[in-house]
């Protein structure tokens, strides 16, 4: 990927590489920023999911990726029409990496207009700081340049992120939403990993003390299905390493990428998820779209505004946080799953299998994927809605990495068992359940069966699940013990064809892969 020394950006303006105590000055003086009880800012956005529709790669081959793409030609005239607004605007400019492994860390910029100055301070947050052996010769191989101002006329909702891998370069008009410069680097990040020989993987990576032994954890999941919540519950006084992404290398290396966590905070309670909940609670974190009242008192629970509460919080401020340095190669990798009817609240994958669950990426979509993803079934490869080449790809990839390095994986479901949550015959996965399925995976104390109908390898006893709740483990168990056998044999029969079908959707996708959810 090319490095951005030909490209020039000239505002009228320059707010050079700020420390975090001016940006929150500046962040104070914003209309729409409000100081809560924590002494933070909570800043309520036009913009508050992040905008899929409007988000396109600039490449003349629309072979070459699965998302949509715009001529090279189209990305110039954006160009120039943001640049010429830079050239009479006011902006910051935040530096740092993503990343920091002396060989693997990415230098990364982002331009920010002045008036959004918190989505600079949350950004700057999240880079890794520099090491000070930067010199004037020192370039981003990354770079946002984010303008909310600059209206992008015949874009849906006049908005456009436009990404241009080669040059290493996105750029964002119209939207006020901070996932947007996080996820700006991060997608064109994705694109450099898979060029290294890696694979990005949209997961949080936590370590957990077993014995004498430290166990490594990957936790692949979409927002909303608790990847956070797994990343950061302290199993055995475990300690999290990453929460959004990280990189599986051709060695087997780990690479974090964050040096902080975007968070969601609806429903955030200091008894289920005390880690976080004090770090959100903390005058140097970012709060944004979370309800409020005058008074400065936030409502975590309070949905009236946005269910897409989120806060930006610093690795140094999470209790037990290691050092991505530290971390050793992968263990085991669990993909999570929220959903509601068939899928056991644990299932053990053979590698193919493994690939073929990490392509499908099923979940229930949440608000953070905007009002055409909440609360709709979803399949997203890789649970990856960043990566930006042909999603076969990273099927491909990872069946190959976990080849060469093999690591146990495993299927979680974080919803419910059985039904929908006004089925009171449904089970709900509780964070505690979870919790005690990692706990038996990371000490190998959880015993395991096949499955008859889809032949991966379910719990039988997992130390901390009472027997009450065994419909969460043996989801067969519980429709025959209901009555409802009829009903989960039209589900099994239902999803394997549908799963097959969206299989043999994607071009290049290896056939063993495919043939591993034909049973």
């Amino acid at each position: 990927m090319a490095t951005l020394n030909r490209i020039k950006i000239e505002p009228r303006e320059t707010i050079f590489r700020p420390t975090a105590e001016f940006l929150r000055e500046l962040t104070a003086k914003m209309p729409n920023a409000r100081l809560t009880k924590f002494d933070n800012y909570n800043v309520h956005t036009e913009v508050d999911s992040r905008s899929k529709k409007s988000t396109y790669i600039i490449d003349d081959n629309q072979s070459l990726h699965s998302d949509q793409c715009i001529s090279r030609k189209e990305g110039e005239r954006l160009a120039v029409l943001q640049d010429d607004f830079v050239k009479n605007a006011e902006m910051i400019c935040i530096d740092g990496y993503i990343g920091n492994h002396p060989r693997y860390r990415t230098a990364a910029r982002l331009w920010m207009e002045k008036a959004y100055a918190n989505i600079a301070a949350m950004q700057n947050l999240l880079y890794y700081p520099l090491d000070g052996s930067e010199d004037d010769a020192w370039e981003p191989q990354l770079t946002v340049i984010y303008t909310p101002s600059v209206v992008a006329e015949g874009y849906p909702d006049e908005r456009c992120i436009s990404v241009d891998l080669e040059a290493g370069l996105t750029r964002v008009m119209n939207s006020d939403y901070f996932g947007e410069s996080k996820k700006g680097g991060l997608r064109m990040w994705n694109s450099k990993i898979y060029g290294q020989g890696g694979l990005a993987l949209h997961a949080g990576c936590k370590m957990i003390p077993v014995g004498d032994e430290q166990k490594v954890a990957l936790i692949v999941g979409l927002s909303g299905t608790g990847k956070t919540t797994t990343t950061f519950t302290r199993q055995n006084g475990s300690g999290p390493v990453q929460d959004d992404f990280v990189a599986l290398m051709e060695d087997g290396t780990i690479q974090g990428t964050e040096n902080g966590c975007f968070a969601k905070t609806f429903a955030l309670s200091s008894d289920d998820e005390p880690t976080i909940h004090a770090a959100v609670c903390r005058g140097e974190s970012y709060l944004e779209n979370v309800a409020q009242e005058e008074s400065g008192d936030v409502d975590f629970f309070d949905e009236s505004y946005t269910q897409n509460g989120r806060a930006v919080i610093r690795m140094q401020d999470i209790s037990g946080a290691i050092d991505a340095q530290e971390v050793p190669k992968a263990d085991f990798l669990l993909i999570l799953n929220r959903n509601e009817n068939i899928i056991p609240g644990v299932c053990k994958l053979d590698a193919k299998q493994a690939a073929a669950y990490f392509m499908l990426g099923e979940t229930q979509g949440t608000s953070a994927g905007g009002k055409d993803e909440e609360g709709k079934f979803l399949r997203v490869p890789g649970t990856n809605p960043f990566f930006p080449l042909l999603h076969s790809q990273q099927g491909n990839r990872f069946l190959e990495l976990l080849r060469s390095h093999p690591m146990d994986v495993f299927l979680m479901n974080t919803g419910r068992v059985g039904g929908p949550d006004a089925d009171d015959r449904s089970q709900k996965v509780r964070i505690s359940h979870s919790s005690a399925i990692v706990k038996g995976i990371a000490e190998g104390t959880i015993s395991w069966q096949e499955d008859p109908d889809f032949g991966y390898q379910i719990a039988t006893k997992v130390p901390g699940i009472n027997a009450e709740d065994r419909g969460i483990l043996e989801p067969r168990f519980l429709y025959h013990e209901q009555g409802r056998g009829d009903e989960y044999m039209a589900h099994v029969e239902r999803i394997r064809q549908e799963r097959l079908d969206y299989m043999n959707s994607f071009p290049g996708l290896e056939n063993e892969i495919i043939a591993a959810l034909d049973r």
